[in-house]
């Protein structure tokens, strides 16, 4: 089953996502197009946002990292969510933005202190993020400051949640981002440093996760600088395909 956050008639609302997501069922159950409503950032209330940094073995090696340095981990605010089909700007003066696709947990009830090997228990379901990274604001990779991570609509999300039991193995699907049409970053959850699992558990170590938690699980080989104009779509087998336009930055 696939659930998406919506706005409709005035009313933001969790809708069921119906075949390829061209048709959306109501809570009231009545279906209407997609087309007729705005997608919004599948997250609920309250929820934490954890996000990863260098947790591909292939996006290290492209950075110059070592296996063995530990995932950067941070939190991200709300208002760098934007959903399906929305818009991202690019600042005046980021010439070296490019998007990072990335699987993203969420967590479906609380996990204090599991292991590693019963973590998946505690999935609720995964959805996609787009989480852009503005080369020129980052002041130190294990420090990515609010500028860099934190930018209003910088980070699109969804387009739905996929229940967790539809994925059987989080660990072995295909991530893509395109570019007007054109592929620029390939690979495969497969390649992660820290699985979802042991994501989980080691966060868990420290706190308690709740239902609605989300978990960025980092992103694969692949750097493409966007421009204003350009459309990104971020693809996940067997979940679904994000599109976000970036739009030019407006000086009020």
């Amino acid at each position: 089953m696939k659930r998406a956050r919506i706005a409709y008639r005035g009313a933001v609302q969790w809708t069921e996502v119906l075949g390829d997501g061209a048709t959306l069922r109501l809570p009231s159950g009545e279906t209407i197009a997609a087309t007729s409503a705005q997608w919004l950032a599948p997250v609920s209330q309250g929820a934490t946002i954890f996000a990863l940094g260098l947790n591909y073995a292939d996006h290290r090696k492209e950075l110059g990292f070592k296996n063995q340095d530990p995932p950067l981990i941070f939190l991200k605010g709300p208002n760098s969510l934007v959903g399906h089909l929305g818009e991202t700007v690019r600042p005046g003066d980021a010439n070296q933005m490019h998007p990072e696709c990335e699987l993203v947990a969420i967590i479906g009830k609380p996990a204090r202190g599991v292991r590693a090997d019963e973590a998946l228990d505690y999935v609720g379901g995964y959805t996609i993020a787009c989480d852009y990274a503005i080369r020129e604001y980052l002041e130190n990779y294990y420090r990515p400051n609010l500028a860099v991570k934190n930018r209003d609509a910088t980070t699109p999300l969804g387009p739905w949640v996929i229940d967790a039991a539809d994925i059987a193995d989080p660990q072995r699907l295909e991530l893509r981002t395109l570019v007007n049409g054109k592929v620029v970053q390939e690979g495969s959850t497969s390649d992660m440093i820290m699985t979802v699992a042991e994501l989980i558990a080691y966060l868990a170590e420290t706190m308690t996760l709740m239902p609605g938690d989300m978990i960025l699980t980092g992103t694969p080989q692949g750097v493409h600088f966007c421009f204003a104009g350009d459309e990104v779509v971020c693809e996940i087998r067997n979940i679904g395909r994000l599109v976000n336009r970036l739009v030019v930055e407006t000086v009020s």
